[in-house]
């Protein structure tokens, strides 16, 4: 069987979860022109998370929650997950995101992924501390795409991934199909496949066998 990861902000789903956070906070202005630094490469994507994260320090815990209760999937995107479950595939979700944005929107569409791979948000004392932890931060995507091959026991010739944004580019050059998901630009000439829908996601997947 085939183990098929995803992105999740810009991929499975539309939200942007630090953008949803900082609107909350009202920082959202500040936290885009930091990811835009990021973009053009003057900042690493963990420097550019720990600056934005820093930005919600003192957010109360019932707005970030609020927040992550807005996060959902794209049309489509829980039945082609179910879909993939069903068939026997290995599903993941590996995300520089949040992990309870992610479960809020799976919970909502009433779906589920084998594994999820995320960041969190510390909390104290009822508010967010300004601090960012997780496997995806320092990490990139192709060491996480690895140790989860390494773990279930898949040659990584026999992973799919799907992304759209620089920090996917670790695990679409390393997976045995890469499927770039309304690629950005530089993103796109990494990709065996393209795809600007779930409908078309989801007939690629069925030309490839995986559905």
């Amino acid at each position: 069987m085939t183990l098929v990861a995803f992105d999740f902000d810009g991929t499975v789903s539309e939200s942007e979860m630090i953008v949803l956070l900082g609107e909350r906070a009202g920082v959202a202005e500040e936290i885009g022109e930091i990811t835009a630094r990021a973009m053009r490469g003057e900042l690493s994507y963990a420097e550019s998370l720990y600056r934005r994260a820093e930005l919600l320090e003192g957010l109360p815990e019932q707005e970030a929650t609020a927040a992550f209760e807005q996060v959902s999937l794209r049309l489509g995107a829980a039945d082609i997950i179910d879909r993939l479950n069903d068939a026997g595939h290995t599903t993941a979700i590996l995300t520089g995101g949040f992990t309870p944005g992610v479960d809020a929107a799976l919970t909502r569409d009433g779906t589920a992924v084998d594994v999820l791979i995320a960041n969190e948000l510390p909390v104290a004392d009822g508010e967010l501390t300004g601090d960012a932890d997780g496997p995806l931060i320092e990490e990139t995507k192709d060491e996480a795409l690895r140790s989860l091959c390494s773990e279930r026991g898949v040659d990584i010739e026999n992973t799919v991934a799907v992304g759209d944004g620089a920090n996917d580019l670790p695990m679409l050059n390393v997976a045995g199909l890469a499927v770039g998901f309304e690629p950005k630009d530089a993103v796109e000439p990494h990709c065996d496949e393209v795809v600007e829908s779930m409908d078309e996601l989801s007939a690629l997947f069925e030309r490839e066998g995986l559905l």
